[in-house]
């Protein structure tokens, strides 16, 4: 057995590998242990959100949406481009080059905080050992520590009726990866993967087509935006489908035939290729030994406390393996609060307020309840909305679709859920995150300057209009 540490992280993901450089920055002998292999078979930190999730997609997302607006929005700016067009290839390629230097970077990060990486597949075993299996299968080792943080992360989950296949049908890793836009593609699931994969090809050319089963469209978001999201997805060309349940699949002369059900009866669609984005599932599958006893629900997850530890001392869960939305940030952050836990200090997640970000164009982004939350809870709240058109910076910049939406309570007046989509929403939420963090109230940000012309003044303006004091929209007549 090698050297004894104090904490082993298995899975090197934006949970892992923030939790390990964490625990190394406070004094703690450390090990991460990872499988993850690139597209050439090399080792690569990162997990799924570097390599095949976050950050290869907003690369794409970026080029495509410049790619879009020189096509269909520069002339409006008065910039003429003549003989437009794009290289698939070289987009590729720089998503490539992006995910490596993020990848090599977490690596001469862990160098130089003296982690030890150790490349190959971890299980739990008893008494916190974690056998370690070569990622050829050829051979293993077993590590032991005084604690160890399981952060293996997340998988797209299947579809038994749509099968993936080579080259017509993928799941959101290999949506990634496709060496030629579809003419037309069809997206199994309208969640936050399906919109965004949507939106990539779309605006380099194909006809996107998204079938979701759900009868309400985002249903985790606030309504009243959500709808908004809804009209502009369609302006902009994407075709979403409500309540279509996908029954069968095949390939057939080359394209993908599928039949679906929705309230009008049974319909049926042929696609050049198919993406398959249910969702995804905890990777606990042959993570941990059975005799460990460690407890899991029906669903796979691993049961926590609030500060991630499992019903076995010294053994600690973080990341998309625990209950919670699957995000990176919630997955860093909690990596950071065990480190702290482990070394003897007071640490806490407030899961109140997790940020969620769509990043398609339109944005979406919130924090917080929404307004079917208040709702259904009965307690009084009162809610401010500030549109985009409204926005001086919004038009000069020739993007003025969207709001931004403050709730408020009904008697501290206390921020308790901010919800918009528009263009750069992603940035403007973490104003509403730590204002809320610090318990502001909608007075608060009213009472607060900022600067003009900015898009945060819609945030500004939305706070005013709770109590009825918007400046730049005219007032309810009562």
């Amino acid at each position: 057995m090698s050297k004894p540490y104090d904490v082993i992280v298995v899975g090197a993901g934006p949970a892992g590998y923030v939790a390990a450089i964490r625990c190394a920055q406070l004094g703690l002998a450390t090990a991460c242990v990872d499988n993850w292999r690139d597209k050439d078979g090399k080792p690569a930190l990162g997990g799924t959100c570097l390599n095949a999730g976050c950050i290869p997609s907003k690369a794409l997302l970026e080029t495509s949406e410049i790619y879009e607006k020189a096509r269909q929005e520069y002339a409006g700016h008065g910039i003429d481009i003549k003989q437009m067009e794009f290289d698939l290839g070289r987009m590729m390629a720089r998503k490539d080059r992006i995910v490596t230097e993020l990848t090599q970077g977490i690596a001469a990060l862990f160098k130089s905080h003296r982690i030890d990486w150790i490349q190959g597949r971890g299980r739990l075993l008893a008494n916190k050992h974690v056998d370690v299996t070569a990622p050829d299968g050829s051979a293993s080792q077993t590590l032991a520590a005084d604690n160890v943080i399981l952060a293996a992360g997340s998988k797209p989950r299947g579809f038994a009726e749509v099968p993936l296949t080579d080259g017509y049908i993928v799941d959101s890793s290999g949506a990634l990866a496709l060496d030629a836009v579809p003419r037309r593609l069809g997206i199994i699931g309208a969640g936050v993967i399906g919109v965004e994969l949507g939106s990539v090809w779309h605006r380099l050319g194909s006809e996107v087509v998204l079938l979701e089963a759900q009868d309400r469209f985002l249903a985790m978001a606030d309504e009243q935006v959500a709808a908004e999201a809804l009209r502009q997805y369609a302006r902009h060309g994407l075709n979403i489908r409500l309540g279509a349940r996908v029954m069968s699949c095949e390939i057939k002369d080359g394209q993908v035939s599928i039949s679906y059900r929705d309230k009008d009866g049974e319909h049926s669609e042929t696609f050049d290729k198919l993406i398959v984005a249910v969702g995804r599932e905890p990777n606990t599958d042959g993570l941990v030994a059975s005799e460990v006893g460690l407890i899991l629900d029906e669903w796979g997850f691993i049961h926590v406390d609030e500060s991630c530890r499992t019903n076995i001392p010294g053994v600690y869960a973080i990341g998309d393996v625990v209950r919670g939305p699957m995000l990176a940030h919630k997955g860093s952050e909690e990596g950071i609060m065990v480190a702290e836990v482990i070394a003897g200090h007071f640490a806490r997640v407030n899961y109140d307020l997790v940020p969620s970000v769509i990043y398609t164009s339109p944005e979406i982004a919130w924090v917080g309840a929404t307004e079917q939350n208040l709702k259904a809870s009965g307690k009084p709240y009162n809610v401010g909305v500030f549109p985009f058109a409204a926005n001086g910076r919004a038009k000069a910049s020739g993007d003025t679709s969207g709001m931004i939406k403050v709730l408020a309570d009904g008697e501290t007046d206390r921020i308790v859920g901010v919800h918009m989509v528009g263009a750069h929403c992603s940035e403007i939420l973490a104003e509403a995150v730590i204002a809320m963090e610090f318990g502001a109230s909608s007075e608060d940000i009213g009472m607060t300057m900022f600067a003009h012309p900015s898009l945060s003044e819609a945030f500004h303006e939305a706070a005013l209009a709770v109590q009825g004091h918007a400046i730049h929209i005219a007032r309810k007549q009562r």
